[in-house]
């Protein structure tokens, strides 16, 4: 029993350990860590309530209540921490805090734990767990572009490994709750699990060559590209175009920028915020569009061949990103063409 509480106990206490660390860089600019350090907070208030309770079922009221309360946050900072990777403006996020902790500062205050516990658990307890589950349920919308690279068998950002593991950590923990009364024991294990999970992957990602984890979102705020630099880029990119640069293998951002003599960043945040896609699918489509020529203009090669030509490495990446972009096979697109 002793070991057990131990490592409950342990995924709570780690979970604070983290929120601070994020808070910590939350204050060196990386803003969008503000919800991560709160998120981790809330949760782990919650997780060491349910443990101290089942070790301890004379644990005080008010600290029951506060552990309770807690809930009603867990799914909002979920929510904006989420979208903040996902949206470039600025987020309303008192209208997802304040009114919550106004409806359970008035309730704590009429209807006290202590003195009220029916009503905690037959109709507040059951209206926090709802609230929780409608966050994570349009929370998910912001890792839906994660589940297509999946789909889609691209590869993986160290950034979308780490959301999805936020993700479906609250989302398995309030699982946890809602399944079975007092399951502090499971939730225990579940945090001590989560949080050990989250620093390994933490430890991982930091000492990475990828300099951007944790950073991604915050690299453009402030700095909207004015008109005569968009034109610029616009102007720019059509040397890709008509140098047919796309067709070198692995074509990346890096060379793009060097070769039209403009910073990485400000590529960067052309092609994501003006074009609204990201690098490699821009490469993708100039090589279809050199795909289509060929396939308009050549009758004597493969498909497979012309696919080559285009500047894909495989058969396969070609016809699948054929697809996905014209929604015709290559051999639909050239039959069609040539009616």
């Amino acid at each position: 029993m002793t070991f057990l509480f131990f490592f409950s106990a342990l995924g709570a206490f780690n979970g604070f350990l983290l929120s601070l660390y994020f808070a910590i860089n939350a204050k060196k600019k990386v803003f969008t860590n503000f919800y991560l350090s709160l998120l981790l907070l809330v949760l782990s208030i919650r997780i060491a309530k349910s443990v101290f309770f089942y070790f301890n079922p004379d644990l005080s009221n008010f600290f029951i209540q506060i552990g309770l309360s807690a809930c009603i946050l867990i799914g909002p900072f979920l929510f904006l921490y989420l979208k903040s990777y996902s949206s470039t403006v600025k987020q309303n996020w008192a209208a997802h805090i304040f009114p919550y902790l106004v409806v359970m500062s008035i309730l704590g205050y009429f209807y006290p734990y202590d003195e009220h516990i029916a009503v905690w658990t037959s109709w507040i307890l059951k209206g926090i767990y709802l609230q929780w589950f409608v966050y994570t349920v349009i929370s998910l919308k912001y890792i839906k572009p994660i589940f297509k690279k999946i789909k889609e068998k691209e590869n993986l950002k160290r950034l979308d490994v780490w959301l999805l593991s936020i993700y479906f950590g609250v989302a398995f923990t309030w699982l946890a709750y809602t399944t079975a009364a007092y399951t502090s024991y499971i939730v225990g294990a579940l945090s001590f699990t989560f949080v050990s999970y989250l620093i390994v992957l933490l430890f991982i990602f930091r000492n990475s060559k990828e300099q951007t984890f944790f950073r991604e979102k915050e690299k453009y705020k402030n700095k909207e590209l004015d008109e005569d630099t968009r034109d610029l880029i616009a102007e720019k990119l059509k040397v890709i175009i008509e140098n047919e640069l796309f067709l070198k293998p692995n074509f990346s951002l890096d060379e793009a920028a060097k070769e039209l003599k403009v910073t990485k960043h400000i590529l960067s945040q052309y092609v994501n915020e003006i074009l609204g896609k990201s690098f490699s699918n821009l490469i993708n489509e100039y090589k279809i569009d050199k795909a289509k020529r060929l396939l308009e203009t050549q009758k004597n090669y493969t498909i497979e061949s012309l696919g080559y030509d285009s500047g894909f490495n495989s058969k396969s990446t070609f016809f699948t990103a054929f697809k996905k972009i014209t929604g015709l096979t290559p051999s639909e697109y050239q039959k069609m063409h040539f009616k």
